[in-house]
């Protein structure tokens, strides 16, 4: 197997600047997610974190510097990018299975409003059966949980078979309880697809991902699942790290 060194990155970004209404937004940003990966971005509310993960969708465009995702334009790549909003976007009340959700993923590949295909469907139940939520496709939306619902938006991203898939605050509606389940499920869809998620989850970090990406203006890559002082002070809030009873800050700063 090529080591992933050797491959294009997934994502590449250089030089990046945007801004909104001459506002500086996000500064000189450079950043190389391998194909494979697993990257957390975290960051203050404000700090760039949704601008930079637009740009990733193709849905926005910089001042100047580029984005490249699977080595083309982001809008390009759109097809081969799986993408998890926040649940909190989700309108619960309306009338919708969790298979018509899925099924919403197989529209890219579609001209109009056609009826779906038998393939479609296939897909759409195979997706679901990967989230194991299969027992669940005749489930109105609103009806399920939280995490339920995660796993739904995560087959309805999956049903077109993405290279890279990216989650936005994927466990904000989720219990402490269903977490876990949450994180085994993504590990296991790593297999497959490079994955960037946006999180305030500081524990679930150096427990499930391989990186970190801090953004606030600018951004700082750490190639480990670690905490570092800096990651926190970006909160602005006093922060420790807890594991085994034990309060944790361990290493490295961005200089």
């Amino acid at each position: 197997m090529t080591d992933r060194a050797e491959e294009e990155p997934a994502i590449d970004i250089r030089r990046l600047w945007f801004s909104y209404n001459g506002q500086v937004v996000l500064k000189d940003v450079s950043l190389q997610v391998a194909r494979g990966e697993f990257m957390a971005m975290i960051g203050p509310n404000g700090g760039g974190k949704t601008t930079l993960l637009k740009i990733m969708l193709g849905l926005l465009e910089p001042d100047r510097g580029e984005a490249r995702v699977l080595g083309l334009p982001p809008k390009k790549a759109a097809p081969r990018i799986g993408y998890v909003p926040q649940d909190v976007h989700i309108n619960k009340e309306f009338p919708i299975t969790a298979l018509d959700v899925v099924l919403m993923g197989r529209l890219w590949k579609k001209k109009g409003w056609g009826r779906y295909s038998k393939e479609d469907r296939f897909k759409a139940h195979q997706a679901l059966d990967q989230v194991q939520m299969g027992a669940f496709c005749s489930r109105r939306i609103g009806e399920l949980s939280g995490g339920q619902r995660q796993r739904v938006l995560i087959a309805r991203a999956m049903v077109s078979s993405p290279e890279v898939l990216i989650l936005d605050e994927p466990i904000s509606s989720i219990d402490t309880r269903g977490q876990a389940e949450f994180y085994d499920l993504l590990k296991a869809l790593n297999e497959s697809v490079t994955i960037v998620m946006v999180s305030h989850d500081m524990m679930a970090l150096h427990q499930h991902v391989e990186s970190v990406a801090c953004v606030n203006r600018d951004v700082h890559y750490h190639g480990a699942a670690e905490i570092t002082d800096e990651m926190l002070d970006m909160y602005e809030c006093p922060v420790e790290i807890v594991a085994h009873g034990v309060p944790h800050r361990v290493l490295k700063s961005h200089k």
